[in-house]
């Protein structure tokens, strides 16, 4: 198996295609979009919060399979958790990918332990997880 075989595995390649959470919320709190310059990946974010948690997301990414699947992954468990979750949820998965750990709280992120080994698709990875962040430091800025 080439290492293409293992970043680009099935698990990656069906969630990646599952499109959850693919298109956009009719009126959401925040919109955000994150480039990543590196690779030309590109995340469109759309946020509804309620009560201190993700109330609903939806994305529109354009980029490789890794933040396709990232951000399907994302788009499939944020609503209902809350800022601290998600934060934590970031930090594990950046823990993750620098190997320092295989596991998380999401087991589905284990999908991107092949990353770990290839450190400039990190931020295809993380794309949707740091627009995540933005978008929820903006929402609490408008208030």
């Amino acid at each position: 198996m080439d290492m293409a075989d293992e970043l680009y595995n099935g698990i990656i390649i069906e969630a990646a295609r599952g499109k959850a959470g693919a298109g956009q919320l009719e009126e959401p709190r925040t919109r955000i979009t994150c480039d990543n310059p590196l690779c030309g990946d590109r995340v469109t974010l759309d946020i509804r919060t309620a009560n201190g948690a993700v109330e609903a997301l939806a994305h529109k990414t354009r980029g490789c399979l890794l933040t396709q699947a990232a951000a399907c992954v994302l788009a499939a468990h944020a609503p209902g958790m809350s800022r601290e979750e998600l934060a934590r949820l970031e930090g594990e998965l950046e823990a993750l990918l620098a190997g320092q750990t295989d596991e998380t709280s999401l087991p589905e992120l284990s999908m991107f332990t092949p990353v770990a080994a290839i450190k400039s698709r990190h931020e295809c990875v993380l794309l949707p997880f740091r627009a995540l962040s933005q978008a929820l430091r903006q929402a609490d800025e408008a208030g």
